[in-house]
């Protein structure tokens, strides 16, 4: 066949799936994946020992296997978020280089609706008014502090 180095062509291949889960997510492959597997964070959920062994390495290409450095998927990809439709608010890398679940985690646990989506967020964080309304209870003013610093933050996207 003349590859050389089948391991980084097999590495190649799963990274071009992983590429396709993420446009193509209508797709007919995306969906039986998702119905075998189910979906959590706006993402395929890794199926863990039951799963095939292509799908367990597909899953794992997000840590990086095969290239001894971190997550270079993840590293190596730039999400566009166009309408926010196709972005999760809390779940995906959009703004920053941190998913926002992790840079605000005390404001994700008391957030109710986690599966949200950037549009649908967006619209909300119009005003403090309609943003207060979506959390398990009242905050505290620390915690009120991190809506602002969140805020500022999420200022200047424009979808």
């Amino acid at each position: 066949m003349g590859v050389r180095r089948v391991g980084a062509f097999n590495i190649a291949l799963l990274g071009k799936w992983c590429w396709r889960m993420l446009v193509d997510r209508e797709g007919l492959w995306y969906r039986v994946l998702k119905a075998r597997y189910g979906e959590e964070g706006g993402r395929l959920k890794e199926g863990g020992r039951n799963c095939s062994a292509w799908w367990r390495s597909l899953s794992r290409i997000r840590e990086g296997v095969g290239e001894g450095v971190g997550s270079w998927f993840e590293n190596n990809i730039r999400r566009v978020i166009g309408d926010g439709k196709g972005t999760s608010f809390w779940y995906d890398i959009w703004v920053g280089e941190v998913m926002l679940k992790l840079k605000f985690p005390r404001l994700f646990a008391l957030f109710v609706i986690k599966e949200s989506s950037v549009e649908e967020m967006v619209r909300v964080l119009g005003t403090i008014k309609e943003w207060e309304s979506l959390w398990r209870r009242r905050l505290l003013a620390w915690e009120e502090e991190s809506v602002r610093e969140c805020s500022v933050l999420l200022h200047n996207i424009v979808l």
